[in-house]
């Protein structure tokens, strides 16, 4: 059942069901908050009310959005500071914060509280951290869609509306870890050439290619190569090319009949031993049993 507090901001009541799909919305709204206004303009529940001198401690995770206006933010693990238009902040429960628009311009505010197993998970795999709660997207049409439709479904409240909107969260978490990393990472020759990088060590899965060799071929400097490479991709130009050789291998265990000596060649390693160990702490699985595996399920599916 959805609580009402006014046409633009809605808390809810959730139930066992609700809970049991992993991620539950407690609260949505919008509000615009004109020049020289007192803030919050709105009021709230206990547990959600709200002092801009004191700060607060909610028991959920709130998502906020600003398109538009200037503030100020502050947490327990983030010092105070300036907020501009196109900036959402993620709230922790727990975690202590503040925040309010400047005086002499305002803001436009979106919101969506949250608490589940699938978010403690993103937290607690370090996608998100409350020592960088501040993420300035800019302006986004596709984000204030979402949370308009957040609202309407809201309203509507249909059957199943809770897992509906719930899931429109993990979306927007989404959308702020590819928006964020990509507004990040914007040096457009680093991205040609790790890009150029990544090709050839694509085409060479089969044979042997140093990652100094790499970054001859593309023309740069093996420092700046690795440095770069991590920052984009995450892992370092050697656990890139062993991930490729691993799916590589997974791919030959599957489609052909290769024996695990031809296989291990094929792929260069040193031994059929090295090639062994190396599956088995990739996969979890020797490769002659990960094969063995694959035609069983294949034959009973």
């Amino acid at each position: 059942m959805v609580v009402v507090q006014s046409k633009n901001i809605k808390y809810f009541n959730i139930n066992a069901l609700d809970e049991s799909w992993g991620i539950v919305v407690t609260t949505v709204g919008r509000q615009l908050i004109p020049p020289h206004s007192s803030y919050p303009l709105s009021r709230h529940p206990a547990s959600h009310s709200f002092n801009p001198d004191n700060g607060r401690v909610l028991k959920e995770y709130q998502l906020i959005y600003l398109p538009e206006g200037t503030g100020y933010f502050e947490s327990e693990s983030c010092k105070r500071r300036k907020i501009t238009a196109g900036t959402m902040i993620l709230l922790f429960p727990n975690e202590w914060h503040t925040y309010e628009p400047d005086k002499d311009c305002g803001w436009v505010e979106y919101w969506v509280g949250f608490r589940g197993l699938h978010i403690d998970n993103r937290v607690k795999n370090g996608f998100f951290s409350p020592a960088n709660p501040v993420f300035h997207l800019g302006f986004s049409v596709a984000i204030l869609g979402l949370y308009e439709d957040i609202l309407n479904h809201a309203t509507e409240e249909k059957a199943g509306y809770q897992q509906l909107i719930s899931s429109i969260v993990l979306y927007i978490l989404g959308l702020v870890q590819f928006m964020h990393r990509n507004e990040a990472f914007n040096d457009s020759f680093a991205i040609l050439k790790i890009n150029e990088a990544r090709a050839i060590m694509k085409r060479s899965i089969d044979g042997i290619i140093s990652p100094r060799h790499i970054a001859d071929q593309i023309g740069v400097g093996y420092s700046w190569f690795r440095k770069m490479f991590k920052k984009c991709v995450d892992v370092s130009p050697a656990q890139y090319q062993a991930n490729l050789k691993f799916l590589r291998s997974r791919e030959l265990l599957e489609t052909t009949d290769l024996s695990i000596t031809e296989i291990a060649y094929k792929l260069n390693f040193e031994s059929v031993g090295k090639f062994s160990t190396f599956f088995h702490k990739k996969e979890g699985l020797a490769p002659l049993q990960y094969r063995k595996e694959i035609r069983k399920t294949k034959r009973n599916p």
